[in-house]
């Protein structure tokens, strides 16, 4: 008897799926360039003058001595290691800013608010202050006439009046960006932007980011996975020299022993229904138990999905991977853009 096929963690409060992209869409960052108001993120402040140091002993990478000229990958985990959240962290002025799913921004600040304690640091929920946009395919001309400098490399931010700026990881062999500012000067923006550059669907953006291999937690798949299975040891969001933090031990000795069994692999699946995150998956030899789970899925120019599947390592190895039960839709998987450990 087949496992039903449901979500395995339903979650009604999680934001609603972007309707499908049109074709011209995906064109415009393949072929040319685009923008994306993404409205999936949300921004958290920390401000203090412990902001830095808070901050450290709470995720995954090093925040102590993050600068002015960087961002950082990083994660929020619980106590048993599971992540709760994935940001990127940049300073902005004084504080520190963390970009992460809009789903549940309101869930960590709250969270990491009551572990403030007597540290001198503020933590503030500023998503309604600000404005995301992301940019893809060739923008540098057009994003010139909004800044003074570009940023050069991956993570490396440049900041001004218009906000941040910030060079994120190629995806498609395209460059990307992301621009978080004062909300009302990136709306009197973008009527210019839109002169030079197609606005596209954010759902784009989802699908970019799961090209460039970087999984995103949102509620359906909180507390699912440790680091490690997301690959975010990989692409730099978890440092092992750092000082503790929340699962840092559990995290830490899958590293050091080296148990990782499970990682996050990009697969296309043709079906169009049913292609959620938390959605688990089968192998063609064992439908009594699932193999993985759909970390993140967004639609894919050629039709269907693309998703990043949490999936033992052994599943890989022969058979196949089929969504929702072992008869479901087949998964058809590439290669990251990045190597595993395995891979070296």
């Amino acid at each position: 008897m087949n496992v039903p096929t449901v979500p395995a963690h339903p979650n009604p409060a999680a934001l609603p799926a972007a309707p499908r992209p049109q074709s011209a869409e995906f064109e415009s960052v393949l072929a040319r360039g685009a923008f994306m108001r993404l409205d999936q993120f949300g921004v958290i402040e920390a401000a203090g003058d412990d902001a830095a140091t808070f901050l450290h002993g709470q995720l995954t990478n090093d925040v102590q001595h993050l600068d002015a000229a960087s961002a950082r990958l990083a994660g929020y985990c619980s106590a048993k290691g599971r992540l709760l959240a994935t940001m990127l962290a940049w300073r902005a002025g004084e504080a520190i800013r963390l970009m992460l799913a809009k789903d549940v921004c309101a869930s960590v600040q709250k969270r990491l608010s009551m572990f403030v304690l007597r540290a001198k640091a503020k933590l503030v929920d500023v998503t309604g202050n600000v404005a995301v946009v992301g940019f893809a395919g060739d923008v540098r001309g057009a994003l010139s006439a909004v800044f003074d400098a570009l940023p050069d490399g991956v993570h490396v931010q440049v900041g001004g009046a218009a906000g941040a700026l910030i060079r994120v990881p190629d995806a498609i062999a395209r460059p990307r960006y992301l621009w978080v500012g004062p909300k009302d000067e990136v709306e009197a923006r973008l009527p210019a932007l839109e002169e030079r550059l197609t606005r596209a669907s954010p759902a784009v953006w989802d699908w970019l980011d799961i090209r460039a291999g970087e999984a995103r937690i949102t509620q359906a798949v909180a507390e699912q996975f440790v680091p490690q299975m997301v690959n975010y040891d990989v692409i730099g969001a978890v440092n092992f020299r750092k000082g503790c933090y929340p699962g840092q031990e559990v995290v830490a000795r899958s590293h050091y022993r080296g148990t990782i069994k499970r990682r996050a692999a990009l697969a296309h699946i043709g079906d169009t229904a049913g292609v959620v995150p938390g959605r688990e998956v089968f192998h063609s030899a064992d439908p009594a138990q699932p193999c993985g789970m759909i970390v993140n899925a967004a639609a894919a120019p050629q039709g269907g999905f693309d998703a990043l599947v949490e999936i033992k390592l052994a599943a890989l190895d022969e058979g196949s991977i089929h969504l929702g039960s072992a008869d479901g839709p087949v998964l058809a998987f590439e290669p990251l853009p990045y190597a595993l450990p395995t891979d070296i």
